[in-house]
């Protein structure tokens, strides 16, 4: 009955009840409020992306980009026992090749020297029973040598010499360096040289080194040392593919021709 009495009222009046329609679909109110409500929303949308960007910005000229994001040092670890003449190797790959050279020991044997120091002690008494300073200790002035070279010179190729000695090195470094993105280890040089050879070269070197760990007792007890804590790492390094081991006794002309076709 309702929709014959609708069709009677359409039949009757057909202006009327297509008017009643067209007010329900396109009555200007409703049309005022979504036109309203879209152009808020718009400018909402145009307003976040704008303060996003802003913020992006401001983060990039303050230089609060984290660490990780920048170009990684890249570290060359050179191993060998005392004496094997990694300090010598280093030194013509820095002249000739320019790689920044630093030597773990160099830098805790200047460290100890410093006044006031509270790491001195430790440090002394450590290298003169022959033994590994502390990893922390180690990493931590490493890590600040590497990014002072970094900040004077903007060089960011590092040979890296006699370190990691031990487990506890490598534990550290990856922690500190490796993890975080801020170095990447590309190859370990191991310079292999007899002991007879080392001891020669550390007995003659102690005549005018003025360190107290070149004499015969505290040799002894570095080669001991050497063979426990630190050939397990060359080991270790080897078992990953990244050990290029060079025989380092012969006369230091010959071992850097063979050393520095590993870096071209």
């Amino acid at each position: 009955q309702n929709q014959l009495h609708w069709n009677q009222r359409a039949v009757q009046n057909p202006v009327a009840i297509t008017g009643a329609h067209s007010m329900v679909k396109f009555c200007p109110f409703s049309l005022f409020l979504f036109a309203t409500s879209a152009a808020a929303y718009t400018t909402m949308l145009s307003n976040r992306s704008s303060s996003k960007e802003e913020q992006e910005s401001e983060k990039e000229s303050s230089g609060a980009e984290p660490t990780a994001t920048t170009t990684p040092f890249r570290v060359v670890f050179v191993l060998g026992g005392p004496g094997a003449g990694k300090g010598t190797q280093c030194a013509l790959l820095s002249e000739h090749l320019g790689w920044a050279h630093l030597s773990a020991g160099d830098l805790l044997r200047a460290e100890r020297k410093k006044t006031g120091s509270e790491l001195a002690d430790l440090i002394n008494s450590k290298i003169a029973a022959g033994q590994i300073v502390p990893a922390s200790i180690t990493v931590r002035l490493l890590r600040e040598a590497m990014e002072s070279i970094k900040s004077e010179t903007g060089n960011t190729k590092f040979l890296i010499d006699g370190f990691p000695r031990s487990e506890g090195n490598v534990t550290v470094w990856d922690e500190v360096m490796t993890e975080p993105g801020l170095a990447n280890v590309e190859f370990v040089l191991f310079l292999d040289c007899p002991e007879d050879v080392m001891t020669s070269r550390l007995l003659e070197r102690g005549q005018t080194s003025g360190r107290v760990d070149d004499n015969l007792d505290v040799i002894r007890k570095r080669f001991e040392t050497f063979r426990n804590e630190s050939m397990p790492i060359v080991e270790r390094y080897e078992k990953m593919g990244k050990v290029r081991k060079v025989v380092a006794d012969r006369t230091v002309e010959d071992i850097y021709e063979e050393v520095k076709a590993l870096f071209a």
